[in-house]
């Protein structure tokens, strides 16, 4: 497990975390953060997913508003921090990164050159863009936020996408979630899950609205759907 440096196609330069599979080779996820930057529960995931035969990387994506941010959702504080952050977010920027990352793992060694992205909240909603802007193998989105405005690049989805989505979820609200479900029914490369009961951010360990029934079911799912398309 180490911190690799990665040049972002704008000029400059950011850092992630990379954990690598104990063999040494396999595929690749780039783990796409929260609003609390590559924190230490960000890092635990990719953890695990060495620890599944992958190459795990996770970039700072705030490092164009302040580099190294690591914060949890435990106090009011951060918590206004992680949401200004959000605010100063710029996507479009943010892609292009997860973009730059996405072409620095591939040619990593070991790495088969299959690489996917999984991303939570504010990753969500990036690894949906993951979908619709780069040629990413197959993504992974969870309670992603504000996919709804996105929609109308749908039909540049060409590689397999899994959506979780909170039927609860305080930011992604009923209509919303109808919007999604009603654009991509037609496209057989997306599978949609809604977990009934469930508010944002049911697989975030440690927070408010965890729950260990429905994570389980959903990382499950996901576990299936990087072993089927990163082989």
């Amino acid at each position: 497990m180490t911190e690799v440096t990665i040049q972002a196609n704008d000029g400059g330069s950011f850092n992630a975390y990379l954990a690598a599979p104990a063999g040494g080779k396999g595929a690749a996820i780039i783990v796409i953060q929260e609003i609390f930057g590559v924190n230490a529960n960000l890092r635990t995931i990719c953890d695990k997913y060495a620890a599944q035969g992958y190459f795990a990387i996770a970039p700072d994506l705030f490092w164009r508003q302040e580099p190294g941010v690591s914060i949890t959702d435990q106090t009011e504080e951060e918590w206004q921090k992680a949401f200004a952050l959000y605010q100063g977010f710029n996507e479009t920027k943010g892609v292009e990164d997860l973009e730059a990352t996405l072409e620095f793992i591939r040619a990593h060694p070991g790495v088969s050159g299959k690489v996917g992205s999984v991303g939570f909240c504010l990753g969500g909603k990036l690894a949906f863009l993951m979908a619709t802007r780069t040629d990413a193998d197959a993504n992974v989105s969870y309670y992603g936020v504000g996919i709804e405005g996105s929609l109308g690049e749908a039909s540049a989805i060409v590689h397999p996408l899994l959506m979780h989505i909170a039927e609860k979820d305080g930011f992604v609200p009923p209509e919303a979630q109808a919007k999604i479900r009603e654009t991509l029914a037609s496209n057989a490369l997306v599978e949609i899950h809604t977990y009934e009961g469930q508010d944002h951010a049911f697989t975030r360990i440690g927070g408010k609205h965890y729950d260990e029934r429905a994570a389980t079911i959903a990382h499950g799912r996901t576990a299936e759907f990087f072993a089927k398309h990163l082989a």
